[in-house]
């Protein structure tokens, strides 16, 4: 299932969206919820070029709700590296196994 949520804040906005994967194939899909976002800050580099784009990441999320792995799936690099080290300290609520969860991320300058 696929789920996507749209919010912006300051110059930024990001989709969501959770693509659930049980490691049990019979449980029924458990939801993700993300209970703290951290906002990227916007590279100083990208705002002198005005740049504005989409950074996709899919993230490895660990049973006690912290970001495993990273991965940019599309973007920008100048906006790749601002994006994961934010989503590295955003946080889901727990569950009792590893889930992965698609991300993107919208860069917009002020």
């Amino acid at each position: 299932m696929l789920r996507w949520a749209a919010i912006s804040v300051l110059g930024f906005s990001l989709v969501l969206s959770s693509a659930k994967q049980s490691l049990w194939a019979q449980q029924p899909e458990d939801e993700r919820k993300v209970t703290n976002r951290v906002v990227p800050t916007y590279p100083e580099l990208a705002k002198a070029m005005n740049l504005e784009g989409n950074v996709k990441l899919r993230v490895t999320v660990a049973p006690n709700g912290t970001a495993k792995v990273v991965e940019a799936v599309g973007g920008s690099p100048l906006l790749v590296r601002a994006a994961q080290d934010a989503v590295y300290k955003w946080r889901w609520s727990p569950l009792p196994h590893e889930t992965k969860e698609l991300i993107e991320l919208r860069f917009h300058p002020n």
